[in-house]
């Protein structure tokens, strides 16, 4: 067992992580609202989190991981209602799409991965316990929190409530008793989806859904919650209020993670922006391992920037893994490789890249680890030690962090799978039409680095192989 600690957001600092039972770990994470494709940023807290499931699995008996599904949303009904389809035929086509491509990234499958829509009775049920309690407060027909009526609000945060202005997803409406009191059950106003309450027909605030699930899955108090940092602000210290108001505690979850912002040329990855890159097309375009490789590289509660420079050096990284197996013909998916035993010293190096993750989750720290293990095993003296070296690679590599997920056949064919170059050039000319001439020349850039040369011309964009 290793001494694990985590940075907390409620404390602001790294803290020894002590669970509630050590037999049973309780972890949720806030998964995504399905209406689109997600975006490279969203798969963020998906592969960090899973790397944090993988590793608490080796050293707890038991860990339940629950990551919801929101399927609904505001968002959601705008979205179905452009297409002329109902909510549940857009969720059940995005939820498919999703699933393929974080399968593709290696990610495990949560313990329980709940919809909001079937946790209704635990979201009235959960309201009922706030009114009973003096939280809550109808206002036209809105059922609201009022975030006045306990001094808990803001601690996550570190806000004080007189200084707080609105944020970005509260609505600021003359029916509230304070401009941050959030929304609990709406009506529907003829609008479906809808469902039956003791307040009359309507939906759940968004807010509401995380705290019914997580706490109906693994209880009043949990271990550790996590997901992204734009979640920390209203999201999450909405959930936090309701769920100590509700069930009488003054904290929710002893542990509060949350993973940094991707970043393209130093700004935050946003749809109302206009500057993501979809994970759908990214796997078209990029190996699965070269993506989640990237992913890993830079600590999780940092920004990540996201350019053609690290996705080019997350590829030249990965490659020397594999070249390595390619040219001695070890197959990194022979679960064999998972339970072979190996020396002293290997064992020695991976518990150091267990060490790694215990403090804080350090993935940066664990990747430099393999790839001295790699180069221990190139200076390796015989076949048989190098072997092992390349055993203990996949142990941890593919264990813990979930690289290295790919055949042999599937890497030797990788170099036949074309990047989509219209694709990029069609990026690139909307970055120069807003003015955006640091990514378009990022771009451009990239494509020379894959051999593909562009010339701007008076009839276009062109581009030829080098």
């Amino acid at each position: 067992m290793h001494k694990i600690q985590f940075y907390n957001s409620l404390t602001q600092k790294k803290e020894p992580f002590t669970p509630i039972d050590p037999k049973h770990i309780t972890l949720y994470v806030c998964g995504p609202t399905i209406y689109d494709y997600i975006h490279i940023g969203n798969a963020r807290p998906i592969v960090v989190f899973d790397v944090l499931y993988r590793f608490l699995q080796t050293q707890f008996p038991t860990v339940s991981y629950i990551r919801n599904i929101t399927d609904v949303d505001d968002k959601i009904i705008n979205r179905a209602n452009e297409k002329g389809i109902t909510t549940e035929q857009l969720v059940d086509e995005y939820n498919d799409y999703f699933h393929q491509d974080i399968a593709a990234l290696n990610t495990l499958a949560p313990t329980v991965e709940p919809k909001a829509t079937e946790h209704m009775p635990q979201m009235i049920a959960l309201v009922e316990k706030l009114i009973a309690k003096g939280y809550a407060y109808v206002a036209e027909n809105h059922l609201l929190f009022s975030v006045s009526a306990s001094d808990l609000y803001g601690q996550l945060s570190h806000r004080k409530l007189d200084d707080m202005q609105a944020g970005a997803r509260v609505e600021v409406a003359s029916y509230k008793r304070h401009p941050l009191d959030f929304v609990l059950w709406k009506p529907a106003e003829g609008v479906l989806p809808k469902w039956d309450s003791p307040w009359g027909a309507g939906r759940p605030g968004w807010h509401l859904e995380c705290s019914a699930m997580a706490s109906h899955y693994l209880g009043e108090r949990i271990d550790i919650h996590g997901g992204g940092r734009d979640l920390l602000f209203p999201h999450h210290e909405n959930e936090r209020i309701q769920s100590c108001c509700a069930f009488g505690h003054n904290e929710f979850a002893n542990f509060w993670l949350h993973n940094g912002y991707v970043t393209m040329s130093g700004e935050k990855m946003s749809k109302s922006v206009g500057n993501t890159f979809k994970l759908h097309d990214l796997l078209k375009q990029h190996s699965p391992e070269v993506i989640r490789f990237l992913l890993l590289s830079t600590h999780y509660a940092k920004p990540l920037e996201w350019n053609p420079q690290s996705v080019a050096l997350a590829k030249e990284n990965i490659n020397k893994f594999y070249d390595t197996f390619q040219r001695h013909q070890f197959n990194p998916q022979d679960t064999n490789h998972l339970e072979a035993k190996v020396s002293d010293q290997i064992t020695e190096k991976m518990q150091q890249i267990q060490q790694a993750l215990a403090d804080d989750l350090n993935t940066p720290l664990a990747i430099a680890e393999l790839h001295q293990m790699l180069h221990l095993s190139n200076k390796a003296s015989n076949e048989t030690e190098r072997m092992e070296w390349l055993q203990g690679i996949i142990q941890a590599g593919a264990g813990w962090l979930g690289l290295f997920s790919t055949s042999l056949q599937q890497w030797e064919g990788k170099d036949s799978i074309e990047i989509d170059v219209e694709d990029y050039l069609q990026q690139r000319k909307e970055a120069r039409k807003n003015k955006d001439f640091a990514k378009a020349d990022e771009i451009r850039d990239y494509l020379l680095s894959q051999n593909i040369a562009i010339e701007d011309t008076a009839d276009g964009t062109l581009w030829k192989k080098i």
